[in-house]
């Protein structure tokens, strides 16, 4: 009952919060922070970002878990997509290029071939309008997709919402409404955590349990293959909770690759994971409505200046990318991503914070 009327009430107060008065400028980068307690959370209009989350260990020593940079600018140049939301459709489209109903769409490729995050400059690289924001309890930023943008169909309405409820949950809720043209949509946000705090180092002692019993296995370049496999008996294996180091010998290169979320095919609100770090005691609980969550172990920031002169290294957080399935514009037995005139993408996330 308690999982459920946590769930009734995220739901009532996203369709609550979808158009709030107050209506700032759009060419204005702004920083803007939720807080209640000792929970914090700071944002930009730039790319939506989310730039921090500061939470209390068991201790009641607080940290910021979120990885990133210490001024806006920096995420100007960014090529991790620290925070972002990303799209108009997120992870990667092969060939940079699709057909929906007899056309073919060339899209802009940034990744050699491919498309990766929605292109060149996706959603995570322009200025979104903020539309609705009260510091106790949320905010909302709108962009306006116009037809041909990276290659992309029609027009398209996005809107994304942060959410405090209660003292220790986020809700996210992605929207985008397609205007006058059929067009694919996959709204993902690309955070990057680490529990023990964003400078503490690597992240191979999380656990994580992780609630999808199957994977869509990639290519060379990171494009699915079509196939759907289990992850019994692989290194991809989180249905029981394990340290996400504990079978990192076994893999080439980390972690990036899409998860089937068990019961994705329900449309309603489930457990994608729990992510814990035993030090600090912090948990993260994460659910969604997609049918998919890339989980990816930052594998290539090298060495990265962040926040406070700290410098990332591989593996320094992890990101629970919820999503439709990646290249599903070119793969029919995925579930489809193409939003139609009039209908409206809904894409929500749920995080709950403790320690203990």
């Amino acid at each position: 009952m308690a999982k459920l009327s946590l769930f009734c009430g995220f739901i009532l107060l996203a369709f609550l919060f979808t158009n709030t008065k107050g209506d700032c400028e759009a060419d204005k980068v702004g920083i803007y922070e939720l807080k209640r307690g000792n929970f914090s959370l700071k944002f930009t209009n730039f790319g939506a970002i989310m730039l921090s989350a500061v939470l209390p260990d068991k201790n009641g020593k607080l940290a910021d878990v979120v990885l990133g940079f210490d001024s806006v600018k920096d995420y100007k140049n960014d090529t991790t997509y620290f925070g972002a939301i990303v799209g108009r459709v997120a992870n990667r489209i092969s060939e940079a290029q699709f057909t929906l109903n007899g056309t073919r769409y060339q899209l802009v490729n940034n990744e050699g071939d491919n498309m990766l995050h929605g292109g060149r400059r996706g959603f995570s690289e322009v200025l979104w309008r903020v539309k609705g924001y009260r510091k106790d309890s949320h905010i909302t930023f709108t962009f306006d997709s116009l037809d041909g943008e990276q290659g992309f169909p029609g027009d398209l309405a996005v809107s994304v919402t942060y959410m405090l409820i209660e003292t220790n949950k986020l809700g996210v809720k992605m929207e985008a409404k397609a205007l006058n043209m059929a067009t694919p949509v996959n709204l993902a946000l690309h955070t990057y955590w680490n529990l023990a705090g964003h400078n503490s180092g690597d992240i191979f002692s999380h656990k994580l349990q992780l609630f999808g019993s199957n994977i869509t296995p990639v290519d060379d370049h990171l494009i699915p293959t079509g196939e759907i496999t289990t992850v019994k008996g692989t290194p991809y294996d989180f249905l029981e909770p394990r340290e996400i180091g504990s079978k990192f010998k076994e893999l080439a290169d980390g972690y990036d690759i899409n998860y089937v979320l068990d019961n994705s095919d329900s449309g309603h609100l489930k457990k994608v994971a729990v992510v814990s770090e035993s030090e600090s005691g912090r948990k993260m609980e994460l659910w969604t409505n997609q049918p998919g969550v890339q989980f990816y172990t930052s594998n290539m920031l090298g060495k990265l200046k962040g926040k406070e002169g700290f410098v990332y290294s591989n593996y320094a957080g992890i990101c629970l990318e919820t999503q439709g399935f990646p290249n599903s514009v070119n793969q029919p037995n995925f579930p489809s991503q193409i939003v139609n005139p009039g209908e409206i993408y809904k894409h929500i996330m749920l995080y709950r914070f403790t320690a203990e």
